[in-house]
């Protein structure tokens, strides 16, 4: 089992208040063959100073100046060798020590895994919403709705046939990278029926209603450009089970 590599991507810039749970949470994970891999924008708080504490744990780190999020990621990918390949956000954990352990057990003949996410206080311990992936197919691309990308551990071809992340989007990049990868013809995917993060409410794509009108924008953008039926009557289709998440928590 431990001959599978898997490589973490995470992004981060000043996220010295939360970044040391992020580290924690990789530690800690059962399955040890992880290559980490952290790309930072060039701090000017701690959080160097952080990464100074887990060389153990850091495979790879780079600070420099970037174009964005979606551009570190890039770069992350780039540096990536391990035979899965997924990320962590720098708000982010890990939901369980086990998360590597049952994504390398389960992923089998498969091009990639995916699962729910929990948004939480900025403490970790109150959660205030659920987002399930159990019911995703491709069709509800057209709707806005997409598995939980911090859930999400594809193989290496993939991101390799799907290209980088486009810098055109501010914060759909990810939903327009995953309507690629999705549609790779021959590949197959399995959904995981467990939550894998935790994620702290306040990030870049739950910000706020501005933030949400944009987002909605971007996907709207995005769809149409790979000849999705999208518009913004089907967009807010998804709210009512948005809703759901909050209730069934």
């Amino acid at each position: 089992m431990f001959n599978v590599k898997v490589s973490i991507i995470t992004v981060c810039y000043n996220s010295g208040n939360t970044i040391k749970d992020t580290f924690d949470s990789i530690r800690n994970q059962t399955y040890k063959n992880i290559e980490y891999i952290v790309i930072d924008g060039g701090s000017t708080d701690n959080t160097k100073e952080i990464v100074e504490q887990y060389e153990g744990v850091i495979t790879t780190f780079i600070s420099g100046p970037d174009r964005g999020l979606y551009d570190a990621m890039n770069k992350g990918i780039a540096l990536a060798t391990g035979d899965i390949i997924g990320t962590l956000n720098s708000d982010d954990i890990l939901f369980n020590d086990t998360v590597i352990e049952n994504i390398v057990n389960t992923i089998g003949d498969a091009d990639g895994v995916y699962a729910d996410v929990g948004f939480y206080d900025i403490e970790l311990k109150n959660k205030t919403r659920h987002y399930s992936s159990k019911n995703f197919t491709k069709a509800k691309f057209g709707r806005g709705f997409m598995p939980a990308h911090p859930s999400l551990y594809v193989r290496k071809h993939i991101y390799e046939q799907a290209g980088l992340y486009s810098l055109n989007y501010k914060i759909a990049s990810d939903f327009d990278m995953l309507i690629r990868v999705f549609n790779i013809a021959g590949t197959t995917y399995k959904y995981i029926p467990k939550e894998f993060v935790k994620m702290r409410v306040g990030g870049v794509s739950t910000a706020g209603i501005s933030a949400n009108i944009l987002l909605n924008k971007e996907i709207i953008i995005s769809c149409r450009s790979h000849n999705i039926k999208c518009s913004w009557f089907s967009i807010l289709s998804k709210y009512p089970e948005k809703i759901l998440g909050l209730l069934n928590k």
